[in-house]
């Protein structure tokens, strides 16, 4: 929600893409559910929706380019290997390097990182103001395709981004510690940066962000006004009382419109 109203209060476009690259978590059903909760918060989006599953040739010839300048190299390593030893970075443990220089006898290729070098890859958030990451001591080499062979986000999303010639990223903060990698991978791959901004999370009690592994209520497709009320307070919005009882499509005309 916050994308779109940001695009639309803009003047701008907004787009829809599904992220359907890790088929064993996926749900069935779950892309379809989407839309429609999405059309049902009148949340009209340009052009068709794109899935990351049909895009498989373009990840590819991107692993390519990195693996044929030398900055992507193949990783032995199991997880159970790198966290023994790994210290713990803003998106997860930091890889110790161990296959940088080759891979030791007896093992073999699992999965494809990229080198990083020793930079502090800093940008200006929309929403946070200036953010600094050193990519090599805070995120480390990064997986671009995974040990069981499927593209890892980092990647699908920097040519995704690029491919469709999106100015603006506009996503939860949970997703912000992702950003560094991505904007490493975009000047390795000639690709342009776009802006970011990381938006607030809804969270429970216990500070969990909202989601089904939190057992989360969905959104009421017959009735989402609420729960758009609710959504628009966790954005920073503040919604006047004349709004309770309103429809949908009048909620997010006031909020492009504030």
């Amino acid at each position: 929600m916050g994308g779109y109203l940001a695009a639309r209060s803009e003047d701008g476009q907004w787009h829809v893409r599904i992220d359907d690259i890790d088929p064993p978590r996926e749900q069935h059903g779950a892309a379809d559910s989407i839309l429609r909760a999405l059309e049902a918060c009148t949340l009209h989006w340009d052009g068709t929706v794109v899935y990351q599953s049909q895009r498989h040739p373009d990840y590819q010839q991107a692993i390519e380019t990195l693996r044929n300048s030398g900055v992507a190299y193949p990783c032995a390593c199991t997880r159970r290997e790198i966290a023994a030893v790994a210290k713990q970075g803003v998106a997860g443990a930091v890889y110790p390097g161990f296959c940088r220089d080759g891979i030791v006898a007896g093992r073999s290729e699992r999965a494809i990182r990229v080198r990083v070098a020793d930079v502090v890859i800093d940008f200006v958030d929309l929403a946070l103001g200036r953010v600094e990451y050193n990519i090599s001591t805070e995120v480390g080499d990064f997986v671009i395709r995974r040990s069981d062979g499927l593209v890892a986000y980092h990647l699908a999303c920097v040519v995704d981004d690029a491919k469709d010639g999106f100015s603006h990223i506009i996503r939860g903060q949970d997703l912000l510690a992702c950003t560094p990698a991505q904007i490493y991978l975009q000047r390795l791959l000639s690709l342009p940066t776009p802006q970011y901004r990381h938006l607030p999370l809804a969270t429970d009690e216990q500070g969990k962000k909202l989601s089904k592994q939190t057992q989360a209520k969905p959104i009421d497709l017959d009735n989402p006004a609420p729960d758009m009320l609710r959504a628009l307070q966790v954005l920073g919005y503040d919604p006047p009382k004349q709004l309770v009882g309103a429809t949908a499509e009048e909620i997010v005309s006031w909020a492009i419109n504030c």
